[in-house]
């Protein structure tokens, strides 16, 4: 008859090496949380930004440079040139407000000895939630 040995069984885990790896991935796991929700946090901001962008695209005409220091509409910048029936969207327009601030214009004047067209540059500061800044450039021949 063959006899059978029994190796020493190896000790389990004890109960402070599982609490620290438990200890371990938990905070792994917070570090990951906490990257996702700065992550969520910006392109909540990116994707805002972005439909401002669209809005602002409303007040970019060139009379927007009549209204320095005034806070308008999207309906009163748009409703010379676009006749707008109906009347939810009216209300829309009406709803999405502004602040406007232009500082001074900018002269852009070649050197003499070249010569060329000189040019009037007019920043457009469009203030509120997401502000916006825009460049206005308006070219004179010779």
């Amino acid at each position: 008859m063959k006899t059978i040995t029994l190796k020493p069984l190896r000790p389990a885990f004890t109960i402070i090496e599982i609490l620290i790896s438990v200890i371990i991935i938990s905070f792994s796991i917070i570090y990951v949380l906490k990257i996702h929700s700065e992550n969520h946090a910006q392109i909540v901001y990116l994707t805002e930004r972005n439909n401002r962008s669209l809005e602002d695209s409303l007040y970019l005409s060139t009379r927007i440079l009549d209204y320095h220091k005034d806070s308008k509409s999207a309906y009163d910048l748009i409703e010379r040139d676009v006749r707008i029936k109906k009347l939810d969207s009216r209300e829309l327009l009406k709803k999405n407000e502004r602040s406007i601030f232009i500082p001074d214009e900018i002269q852009i004047i070649p050197p003499p000895e070249q010569g060329g067209p000189t040019a009037i540059v007019n920043e457009v500061k469009l203030k509120g939630q997401h502000s916006s800044i825009y460049w206005h450039f308006k070219i004179k021949s010779l």
